[in-house]
């Protein structure tokens, strides 16, 4: 059986420390759910990929480098953060709550071929329901919020994406050949998805608000 990079093992520790579930694993992303204690220094470790990092709630963080360089990371509850990827580095939640995180391996360089925007893209089509959070050579990363059966009108996704829903979900969605599907989940959950073209429909009685991470790889 071959032997996994220290890099690997170390994660692996460091995740199976913070209760780590993998939502998502394929060539392109891997997606985890963490809950980070407070006040539990996690042992020297790095990431190999760039990442997504979406915030569940508010907290701070200290991150210590292998030469002694100190940061400290606050964010609010649904934040989404850029992390590039780290050396060897030991972490700390120093605020007083557990903080849950969704994060998001990308795990393939960007193509410079490939790009997220189309006419019917959700930025273009519902600017006031859909906004931009942060955009590089291998992600678009975007925001959509809409209300109580509300409605994101019909758009395109042209990439492969990540959807990360922060609120409980309970929508139809419609396709332009007018297929209909519905679908019903807790929060967080994070869901995988080709290029497609649809309409969403909130059947619930409460906003639904989700990231959208589509990747350029």
């Amino acid at each position: 059986m071959p032997r996994l990079p220290r890099y690997l093992v170390l994660l692996t520790t460091i995740a199976g420390a913070l209760g780590a579930q993998t939502l998502i694993d394929n060539e392109q992303v891997r997606v985890i759910k963490v809950t980070d204690q407070p006040h539990q220094r996690h042992a020297l470790h790095q990431h190999p990929f760039n990442r997504v990092m979406i915030y569940l709630n508010a907290g701070r963080q200290e991150i210590v480098t292998a030469d002694g360089k100190k940061t400290i990371l606050e964010f609010r509850p649904g934040e989404v953060k850029w992390s590039p990827a780290s050396g060897m580095h030991t972490s700390e939640i120093v605020s007083s709550e557990p903080v849950g995180i969704i994060e998001i391996e990308i795990k393939k360089p960007g193509d410079p071929a490939k790009t997220a925007d189309s006419p019917m893209h959700p930025l273009r089509v519902a600017p006031r329901l859909a906004t931009r959070e942060l955009e590089n050579s291998q992600v678009l990363v975007y925001r959509v919020k809409y209300g109580p059966h509300g409605t994101l009108p019909m758009h395109e996704h042209v990439l492969s994406k990540v959807a990360v829903n922060l609120t409980p979900l309970d929508e139809r969605l419609t396709t332009d050949a007018g297929q209909v599907s519905t679908v019903k989940q807790a929060a967080p959950t994070a869901t995988w998805g080709g290029p497609v073209k649809h309409r969403e429909e909130n059947l619930g009685d409460s906003p639904i608000e989700a990231i959208v991470v589509e990747v350029k790889n």
